[in-house]
């Protein structure tokens, strides 16, 4: 029995949301890194993005892992819906240049950047994952076009982080 109840309460662990430091209303640190879409490198900043509408900054924890990369192509599959919205979507991880370019081609297929994650902006968005905090956990924030969040889901289950991204990006657009 006692087994059976830890069991429970490490599954039930695992699929509890991770808190996110960054509330909504808070502003949306700036940052530069290098970041790769269909293959190609290019200088990624935050507020040069930030100019051209609002943004999905979504982190996950490992390129070509099962959740993250069914997470990158429920983002790929939706990039019309959130680009019709005015928004850019940019994934996030602490994965080499290398390892990004490939994940941009093959899991996000050519539609959205994917970035580095540097040291200092994993701790400035508090998005270190516990078990492994030279990771990145899954947490999705909505940044408006004027740098603040106004929107956060953080939770290791991918599954939502599109579907409630995209919900938050379309209301600021009314």
């Amino acid at each position: 029995m006692r087994k059976w109840l830890i069991g429970l309460f490490v599954a039930m662990a695992a699929t509890t949301p991770t808190a996110a430091a960054l509330p909504t209303g808070a502003t949306a640190p700036d940052f530069v890194t290098t970041g790769a879409v269909g293959g190609k490198a290019f200088r990624l900043h935050l507020a040069e993005q930030l100019r051209k509408g609002p943004v999905v900054l979504y982190f996950f924890p490992k390129a070509f892992t099962k959740g993250c990369t069914l997470e990158a192509h429920a983002f790929s599959e939706a990039a019309k819906d959130f680009r019709k919205a005015g928004a850019r979507v940019i994934g996030m991880s602490a994965d080499d240049l290398p390892t990004l370019k490939r994940f941009s081609v093959e899991a996000c297929r050519n539609t959205f950047p994917v970035a580095t994650a540097t040291p200092d902006v994993i701790k400035s968005y508090d998005v270190s994952l516990k078990q492994k905090p030279e990771l990145t956990d899954r947490t999705s924030y909505v940044i408006d076009r004027k740098g603040r969040i106004v929107f956060v889901h953080s939770d290791l289950e991918w599954s939502e982080h599109v579907s409630k991204t995209l919900a938050a990006v379309r209301e600021l657009k009314r």
